[in-house]
């Protein structure tokens, strides 16, 4: 029987005079005691220019109906939030900016702090160091173990993630230090030619995300549990704003809303005891410590800001982690300063769609507000700092 991969005709002959029947592929049974070369396949003729050209008309097609797709549930083109762009920003300490304004925190900070707005009060705009979902101690840490860094710095305290330790983007240290060339060519690239341009080119609108969060069937016992969804925008230096589509579609508003209330129920993770809980709280406390005594050696100013939240996602950190057993140890135990929402009226009546982050025009007030209060009480102007000590 003849086969599609080797020839069943007898072999006749010597090797060299051998010709096996046209697309079948020579082997060694056809070649005894012969050297074995490189195998060789016929390439049948076929027309590869139109086949190319299809598969690029097709390619194009499909990418402009996937963008036409999730332009129509109301993308825009804008800057990824990747750890390439967190890291763009961190390297700015290191290429001479290191006397600048710093903020760090989760994602409160990242979207309820604008900074055209600081810069239009101040004069400054500053580095926009914050996580979402992430503790800023690992960052506070590495900040205090810089010596470039002589500015001044904004910490961002949401308790849930703060005092539990907490880190989604846990990674994004890890690849500042770690980059490679290639990786830093690809950021570089990305941020230019790619992410100005496509709506669909944002990590909560690939395929194997989408896949992923389809209606699969649950295994018996099994909890489902929702992951975060797309809740930003952000500009090319990280300037956040929450998606308009949290405003405008109560749908889409609700969904995040439900993803927050999953865990109202649920213990913080290694906090399910009141004796697990306070171990872990002072150690986040101690580390905050440790991290703060080294930067006043170098005369950094520490700023904490406890920014606002509102309905069942305040009512959930009130129960969890109250202000007298977290925010307030806080600062007493580093003697840094701190800015909570509920000691200003300013600060507070904001619209948030979520419970959690300001909307986009809120958060522009927001910050008009803050900036104000950090100059009279705790960061006064450079002239009135020079009127002061003379």
């Amino acid at each position: 029987m003849r086969s599609s991969i080797s020839s069943s005709d007898p072999y006749a002959g010597d090797a060299a005079g051998y010709v096996a029947p046209a697309g079948v592929r020579l082997t060694a049974s056809d070649r005894p005691g012969v050297a074995q070369p490189v195998p060789v396949r016929d390439i049948p003729a076929r027309p590869w220019r139109g086949i190319s050209i299809t598969a690029l008309i097709l390619t194009v097609l499909l990418v402009a109906g996937w963008e036409g797709y999730w332009r129509a549930f109301g993308a825009t083109p804008g800057y990824r939030n990747s750890n390439g762009e967190w890291v763009e920003q961190r390297r700015r300490i290191d290429h001479g900016e290191g006397g600048k304004t710093v903020l760090i925190g989760a994602s409160r900070v990242l979207f309820d702090v604008q900074l055209p707005v600081w810069e239009r009060i101040t004069g400054e705009r500053p580095i926009q160091l914050a996580l979402e979902g992430t503790s800023p101690l690992p960052v506070l840490e590495d900040l205090a173990a810089d010596p470039q860094f002589t500015g001044r710095l904004l910490v961002g305290v949401a308790p849930d993630i703060f005092f539990s330790g907490f880190a989604y983007r846990g990674d994004a240290l890890h690849y500042y230090r770690a980059q490679t060339p290639s990786q830093r060519i690809g950021d570089w690239l990305s941020k230019r030619l790619l992410e100005p341009w496509l709506a669909f080119y944002d990590s909560d609108f690939a395929l194997a995300t989408v896949i992923r969060r389809q209606a699969w069937p649950v295994w018996p016992g099994a909890r489902p549990h929702m992951s975060v969804r797309k809740l930003m925008m952000q500009d090319a230096d990280r300037n956040t704003t929450m998606w308009r589509k949290l405003e405008t579609d109560p749908a889409y508003r609700d969904l995040a809303r439900s993803i927050w209330a999953q865990d109202f129920n649920e213990p913080l993770p290694n906090m399910d005891t009141p004796t697990k809980a306070q171990k872990v709280i002072d150690e986040q406390i101690q580390r905050a410590v440790d991290a703060v005594v080294k930067l006043r050696k170098r005369g950094v100013q520490v700023l904490f800001l406890r920014p606002p939240s509102t309905d069942v996602f305040y009512a959930y950190e009130q129960r969890e982690l109250p202000r007298a057993k977290t925010w307030d140890v806080l600062l007493q135990r580093t003697g840094a300063p701190g800015i909570h929402f509920e000691d200003y009226p300013e600060l507070q009546g904001y619209e948030q769609p979520e419970w959690s982050h300001l909307s986009a025009s809120e958060a522009k007030r927001f910050t008009a507000a803050l900036v104000p209060i950090i100059e009279r009480d705790f960061w006064p102007p450079q002239e009135q700092r020079e009127i002061t000590s003379r």
